[in-house]
């Protein structure tokens, strides 16, 4: 689960993370008394917050550049706030549909010494937390990392002990920082280590981190996202979710406890078990297909589930078709087929619709399917369902 920046700031400042001070706006009629809630005279920042990263060069949809815009004076962060409230920016993380502001963040503006990269986040190779820290900050970390890769520096964390004084001591080190500024970096390394383990986040990047004049460490920036599977413990860190930067259908989906994202083909997909999913969408691709989406119903979808599952795909007007691909271990085969049979009778289907069952129950699954009356096109393979379906839909 995703944050705003503005959002993510507020727990930053709970867990004693420095940040410029900052106020959020939902409507237009909130402007002004947040600014003066803010009571700064001097320059400001005026950020849209959206669920994507790109913000400072991305363009609205009328033309206007910068979702992220410095302003002189109150008058013109008033200005820059109307115009991107309910305005479309596309950035090139959200495609070019893009993402309508419903939420604008003015922040007091820093004096920026420098700029450093800090992020928290797990290692899959070892599977420990990494902390990831350059000296090279505000820019993409992708370009750091493939260019100089000496100037990234890393610090594996045992959970069982936690982060160690010395760490934070010793990136703050490798980043450059004496003094008062050293002191106030490992302070914050910490806190945010802190928030990090304490709330379950899966990534909390901040780009960039900053010293100013004054020898101060800022968060200027803060992206957090959290672990789905978590989330049970944090009440909290729930009721901060956005719906509004969501897609229906994957709100929809998460109602039944089924995995769904939405992709841009016309072939939809309901497979069990994610690594099928990405091997069923990688064999539609080699095909010539498009996949429509990932959908994962799980080890013991219901009859319920699968119905729900063909109902969410069908709100997608690009679908053109459907495969189902179940390998039945604790699935029962029949289960899917039932509710793909349900499915396919109450929605009055009518796009083409391929259907490979293996394994569990596998000849009740195929029975049911044959005797429904219904057009299902039946496969034995993986390839042979999706060369069907790629030829059904063409």
């Amino acid at each position: 689960m995703n944050i705003h920046e503005y959002q993510a700031k507020a727990l930053f400042e709970k867990y004693g993370v420095a940040v410029p001070r900052g106020v959020a706006a939902r409507t237009p009629a909130e402007f002004d008394s947040a600014l003066s809630t803010l009571g700064h005279d001097g320059p400001l920042i005026v950020k849209s917050q959206i669920h994507a990263g790109g913000r400072g060069k991305g363009t609205f949809t009328d033309g206007f550049k910068g979702g992220v815009k410095f302003a002189q004076t109150k008058a013109e962060a008033l200005d820059y706030a109307n115009r991107m409230f309910n305005n479309t920016l596309v950035t090139a993380q959200t495609g070019p549909a893009g993402r309508k502001v419903q939420t604008v963040y003015f922040t007091v503006a820093s004096d920026i010494r420098k700029e450093y990269y800090l992020a928290i986040l797990l290692d899959r190779n070892t599977s420990l937390p990494v902390i990831v820290a350059s000296t090279e900050g505000g820019v993409e970390i992708e370009k750091v990392a493939h260019d100089t890769p000496e100037k990234i520096f890393k610090v594996f964390v045992d959970p069982a002990v936690g982060l160690q004084g010395y760490q934070a001591r010793q990136l703050a080190f490798q980043l450059g920082f004496t003094g008062d500024v050293f002191k106030n970096a490992v302070k914050l390394i910490d806190s945010l280590y802190r928030m990090f383990w304490e709330t379950d986040a899966a990534m909390v990047e901040v780009n960039p981190l900053i010293t100013t004049p004054d020898h101060k460490v800022l968060a200027l920036d803060a992206k957090v996202s959290f672990d789905d599977n978590a989330l049970f413990r944090h009440p909290e860190i729930v009721a901060l979710r956005d719906l509004n930067e969501e897609d229906p259908k994957e709100i929809e989906a998460s109602k039944y406890n089924l995995s769904y994202i939405a992709l841009d083909g016309n072939i939809a997909c309901l497979v069990n078990g994610a690594g099928l999913a990405m091997s069923t969408m990688d064999i539609i691709k080699h095909y010539g297909g498009s996949p429509a989406n990932f959908l994962d119903v799980g080890g013991g979808a219901s009859k319920d589930q699968v119905q729900a599952a063909f109902r969410i795909i069908l709100t997608d007007p690009n679908v053109k078709g459907i495969l189902v691909n179940i390998f039945g271990g604790i699935m029962d085969c029949n289960t899917i087929a039932t509710g793909v049979v349900a499915a396919a009778r109450e929605l009055g289907l009518k796009i083409p619709l391929v259907v490979r069952l293996e394994g569990n129950n596998v000849a009740a699954g195929k029975r049911t399917l044959a005797e429904s009356g219904l057009k299902i096109e039946s496969a034995d393979t993986m390839a042979d369902a999706a060369q069907k379906i790629v030829k059904l839909v063409a």
